[in-house]
Order: structure tokens, then sequence, then C-alpha cells
């Protein structure tokens, strides 16, 4: 499956996308702000493999187009944070040489817009650690809420840190998109 936007666009992971992954997934400066990063590939493969199979996870790899090229820049993923209530939960991780050019946000709102629409979602749910700003001008520029704050939730750099919870409605969504 494929979600295309202006400039990105999202292609639903396939064992070609495994390499990419790892590469991704290992990448201790695009998940600065995580308590921990795996780098066990066979780990991440085995956990993307059987992703690929479910019906409570979705996952995209993000990819734009230079001089002809298509090029791998990015995750973004939803997975289902409580089935009866209709809530997912959304995660993003894009390599650093392409942060802070927009593709992020126009990836995770495919993704809201595809979850809301064809999921029938009806809340999307995503946190972040407090010191993490790209995550939080990002679901902030989505108009996702700021619901509460973890207190010393996450133990980062050995120091206990907040989390931020946010949220977004589809009745929410539906204002987002006109606008």
């Amino acid at each position: 499956m494929k979600l295309k936007g202006n400039r990105v666009t999202l292609s639903s992971v396939t064992k070609e996308d495994l390499d990419f992954l790892c590469e991704l997934e290992c990448n201790k400066d695009v998940w600065l702000y995580e308590e921990f990063v795996e780098n066990d590939h066979n780990v991440i493969k085995s956990k993307y493999l059987e992703q690929m199979n479910s019906n409570t996870h979705v996952d995209f790899i993000m990819t734009i187009e230079t001089d002809n090229e298509i090029k791998r820049i990015g995750l973004v993923q939803i997975w289902s944070y409580v089935a009866h209530r209709s809530s997912w939960e959304l995660g993003f991780g894009i390599l650093p040489e392409y942060q802070g050019h927009g593709y992020g946000y126009e990836a995770v709102k495919l993704l809201v817009d595809y979850v809301f629409k064809e999921l029938e979602a009806r809340k999307i749910v995503g946190m972040c650690n407090s010191l993490n700003h790209k995550s939080i001008n990002l679901m902030e520029k989505l108009k996702m809420t700021r619901e509460g704050i973890f207190k010393q939730e996450l133990k980062w750099n050995d120091e206990w840190h907040d989390q931020h919870f946010y949220s977004i409605l589809v009745s929410e969504w539906t204002n987002v998109i006109r606008n």
C-alpha cells in the first residue's frame, strides 16, 4: 500500500526494507530521547516480519524522490493502543539529515488521515520525552492536545524525565484537515 503526499510517499514495510529498518532502529541519533535503542538486527527483523502480518500494527517506510532517485528517509507507524476504544498510538523516526524539512509532519499527517479514514480510529495518541522538542512541535502542529504529563516516567541518560501524552480525536482531525 502507498500513501502519496506532496513530497513524501509512505509505503507498507516489505522484506526489502528490513536492512534499512535495522539502520534506522539502531541509529541513536534518530532515537536520541528514547530509553532504549535496539542494536540487534535479528531482533529488529523479527519484529517487523511479525508486524507485517498483524492487524494491530501498521508500518510505513517514508521516502522522498530526489534527482529521480527514491530515498528511504524514515518510518511512521501506528499500533492498536486500546482496541476496544478504537484508539491507536503513533510513532515516527527520521534519519537526522532529513529532519527539520517538514517531511515528518507531512508523513505523520498522511498516516493520521489514513488511520481515521481507513481504520476508523476514534482517537490517536502520541507520547514523547519532555525534552524531545521536535516530536512535541510536530504533534502540536498537527493540533494534537497535550492531555497530560507523566512525571518522571522515563529513565533517560540515568535520570528520570517526564513524558508528554498527546491525543487527537477523529472529530478534531476533521477541523485540522479543513484548515
